[in-house]
């Protein structure tokens, strides 16, 4: 005899797939969010921008603070992947620094990053902690080649993130340094790592070439 399917369920793989499905429009409307409103939005503009309930964001995400950090992770590891453009992560320190200074240029190619980096960088807190996670292990790597101070590293690297974050917010946010200027300021960063001073200043001036 035949087993009759159960009628409104799907297959494991479909549910799965719309599963997928729902929590990535949730974010992409949580990343519109942060854009238009910023931090302080609340679930309700969430779900009335995704056009869902505020059930169905809960269903997904604890709370509003952990949509938001979903969020802002996707898109920064997005621009990340898109930054480095198919080059290995720490290949050398150029490829770093390039990706570095692309931050600067967001809001020509990335406006909606742009949005979300101009009301999310009052509190730098993101972007220190993400230049720590996802940059430690590439400046390690230079570290250990020798194209980076080693001694130290852990505070090093804390320093940088925190000099980068300010960069940023007098770019995106009070909008005190121009994309050349910051450069100026990230060659002096990187003198955090002992790199000198002639070699950081070759490296922030070459041409960026853009994805």
């Amino acid at each position: 005899m035949a087993v009759k399917k159960q009628a409104g369920k799907a297959p494991g793989g479909r549910q799965a797939a719309y599963t997928a499905r729902n929590r990535a429009a949730i974010v992409r409307a949580a990343q519109n969010v942060l854009a238009e409103i910023g931090p302080a939005a609340t679930i309700e503009q969430i779900a009335d921008y995704g056009q869902v309930s505020p059930t169905t964001i809960y269903k997904y995400f604890k709370n509003k603070e952990v949509l938001f950090a979903e969020a802002l992770n996707q898109i920064w590891m997005e621009w990340v992947e898109w930054s480095y453009n198919g080059v290995p992560e720490g290949e050398s320190l150029e490829a770093v620094v390039d990706v570095a200074r692309k931050l600067f240029w967001i809001k020509q190619t990335h406006p909606l990053f742009a949005k979300i980096l101009h009301n999310t960088l009052q509190n730098p807190d993101f972007v220190i902690k993400a230049v720590r996670s996802s940059g430690e292990r590439v400046f390690r790597n230079l570290a250990e080649t020798g194209e980076l101070a080693s001694k130290d590293f852990d505070i090093r690297v804390n320093l940088y993130a925190n000099a980068l974050a300010g960069i940023l917010i007098a770019v995106h946010v009070n909008e005190e340094m121009s994309p050349t200027e910051a450069d100026q300021a990230l060659a002096i960063a990187f003198r955090i790592f002992d790199v000198s001073e002639a070699r950081a200043k070759k490296i922030v001036s070459r041409k960026l070439i853009f994805p």
